[in-house]
């Protein structure tokens, strides 16, 4: 019988930080009490049965993967991860707004680790005009991960799609050459906007700047748009209202999860298929990357 991907994800992770025990022939097993046959991870097809039940969504229509250096880098030498989280919905106070869940969801995952969220709203702003104070944030942070939700308010607003996807590989590519890991999440769905060709346009944008610059993506859009097909007739009866929130509570524990399968499969780069082969890279690990300079776009 395959273990839950709970569990899956308990033994990697406790492995990564060195409670795995030596095998034979140098295999390495974990020290949980756990045989290494049966942990089998869901297909991507599958809905992940560790996410509560009206968030699960198959790793297909979830997320797709990339290394985290930075991260795996923090949890090797079992200190706090910093994580930022950006966007329209990473403000507010207290332990349940998306901020708090996403430290609590992510503790949990990483054991015997602590997590720091920090969250900055960006209410409004196109990613264009967000860029210099996005870098600012960050240099003001120094995190070891930035969550960035991105995307929904620039396709709103109609900005042209190319303009869009330079400047996000633009600020991507500052926050990465500084040692920072960078998670986005796409934008959220709605049924209005489904079937509109331009909000698409910067879903699909998003995905292919991901991709082309090994990050992992947090696929909110159809994620939502597959639980919002789960729901017609019986959770969410036809309420915009209600999908939308839906969608909120559910962010925290699909972020964590994007974040630590990604950690899992560090051979994987983009989808969450088979493994990719990730080419060389040159530059200096982050224990000797430069600290990011405010306002300084090419450090």
């Amino acid at each position: 019988m395959a273990l839950p991907f709970s569990s899956v994800l308990r033994v990697g992770l406790s492995c990564l930080l060195g409670a795995c025990a030596v095998g034979p022939a140098g295999a390495q097993t974990s020290t949980l009490p756990v045989p290494a046959a049966r942990v089998v991870a869901p297909g991507p097809d599958v809905p992940d049965s560790s996410l509560s039940p009206e968030c699960r969504v198959p790793g297909s229509k979830l997320y797709t993967l990339a290394k985290l250096r930075a991260v795996k880098k923090a949890l090797l030498e079992h200190r706090a991860v910093h994580v930022l989280a950006l966007g329209s919905a990473s403000g507010g106070l207290g332990g349940m707004t998306y901020p708090g869940k996403l430290e609590s969801t992510l503790e949990q995952s990483f054991p015997d680790v602590a997590v720091d969220v920090d969250s900055r709203s960006l209410p409004g702003e196109i990613t264009f005009g967000a860029s210099e104070r996005v870098r600012n944030i960050v240099a003001e942070i120094e995190p070891d991960l930035v969550v960035w939700q991105v995307g929904s308010n620039d396709a709103l607003a109609r900005v042209e799609v190319e303009a869009f996807a330079t400047s996000l590989a633009e600020t991507v590519d500052w926050i990465k050459s500084h040692g920072i890991d960078v998670v986005l999440v796409d934008p959220q769905y709605t049924a209005s906007l489904a079937e509109d060709g331009y909000y698409n346009s910067f879903v699909r944008t998003i995905q292919r700047v991901a991709a082309e610059k090994q990050v992992p993506l947090v696929l909110r859009f159809e994620a939502m748009r597959y639980l919002a097909g789960l729901s017609k007739g019986a959770a969410l009866p036809g309420s915009g209202f209600r999908l939308a929130d839906l969608g909120h509570r559910c962010m925290a524990e699909h972020v964590t999860r994007a974040i630590t399968v990604s950690l899992l499969q560090p051979d994987v780069t983009g989808t969450a298929g088979p493994p990719t082969p990730e080419p060389a890279r040159s530059g200096t690990p982050r224990s000797d990357a430069p600290r990011p300079a405010a306002g300084n776009p090419n450090p």
